[in-house]
């Protein structure tokens, strides 16, 4: 657990992750694999317990075939 659990800016993060890959109809695992993260880690960071960095959330971003900042617009950020 890190100092940055329940973050509000994480969490809306962290959805907006989520529905991307959800519209993507990926599993965690799959995005994982995409985004060459761990699946775990991925979990963390959709939960908004983990502050993620800017490389793996382009990653994320890319697998999910969308960008950056549209995955900031859709958390509202």
């Amino acid at each position: 657990m890190t100092s940055y659990r329940q973050d509000p800016v994480l969490i809306a993060l962290g959805g907006a992750i989520r529905r991307a890959r959800l519209a993507c109809s990926l599993s965690q695992e799959e995005l994982a694999l995409k985004a060459e993260i761990d699946r775990s880690h991925l979990g963390r960071i959709e939960r908004g317990d983990n502050n993620v960095a800017i490389l793996t959330l382009a990653r994320i971003a890319q697998a999910t075939g969308i960008t950056v900042a549209k995955l900031m617009e859709d958390a509202r950020l």
